[in-house]
């Protein structure tokens, strides 16, 4: 084992039994009804990424494979926001604001020379863009919906007084959809003074220096807020346009 790395071995894997059973707990002493979730959460994350470590080898050999990866990633990413938004068979637009967030972002960066371009260097930083613009999607969608639900009345007086349907959602939806950016707003703030989000310390664990470490960790986080931005400002005209509902 190298300096700054991980033990595998059995006292990892009681340690995160330890961790799950401790975050289930917490969920059952404060009645947030997600214990069930947690353990299926954790059980999901250890089989997948086991499943990851062992294909990653072979997936980065080609573009033709990298690229076939990164287009599972959206699909299971459009997925999982569809049925947190709305259904699979009636979300299945969110694969637009999605792809939008992510790829236009992914492809700045790496049509600059960012990022190397190779496939051990873009496939990380496709997966970051893919699950923040996967996060921005569902909470702007659930939280917009929610509200247009929540504060239907309104919108109706808003048609009455000779409002468009777009214009009189957008009119109701469009503050709640914005939190959407609030987690990533405050990680962006809070950077090196709360937190060493990952970008950072993995960049040390593999031995670069701290100011790589940084500059990696600005670039991830900057561009998780332009495709976030994206894929929320997207989110949202699609729920105002009601081609995204419930």
């Amino acid at each position: 084992m190298t300096q700054g790395t991980i033990s595998i071995g059995p006292v990892l894997a009681v340690v995160l039994g330890g961790l799950a059973l401790i975050a289930v707990a917490a969920a059952a002493i404060g009645r947030l009804g997600v214990s069930r979730a947690v353990v299926t959460a954790s059980v999901r994350a250890v089989a997948q990424l086991a499943l990851v470590s062992l294909l990653i080898t072979a997936v980065l050999r080609s573009w033709w494979s990298t690229g076939g990866f990164v287009a599972v990633m959206l699909l299971v990413a459009a997925a999982t926001s569809a049925r947190r938004v709305s259904t699979l068979r009636r979300g299945g637009l969110v694969l637009v604001p999605i792809v939008a967030g992510a790829v236009t972002t992914g492809l700045l960066i790496i049509a600059t020379g960012t990022v190397p371009p190779t496939e051990i260097a873009v496939l990380p930083i496709a997966g970051i863009l893919i699950g923040g613009a996967m996060t921005a999607t569902s909470l702007a969608g659930r939280r917009a919906l929610d509200e247009l639900r929540n504060r239907h009345s309104e919108y109706e007086a808003a048609l009455a007084l000779g409002f468009l349907p777009r214009d009189a959602a957008l009119e109701i939806c469009r503050p709640t959809a914005g939190q959407a950016l609030v987690p990533a707003l405050d990680q962006t703030r809070t950077v090196g003074l709360v937190t060493l989000p990952g970008a950072f310390v993995g960049v040390l664990l593999g031995g670069g220096s701290a100011v790589q470490a940084g500059a990696t960790q600005l670039l991830v986080l900057i561009g998780l807020l332009a495709a976030e931005a994206i894929a929320a400002a997207l989110t949202l005209e699609l729920v105002a346009r009601g081609l995204l509902r419930r």
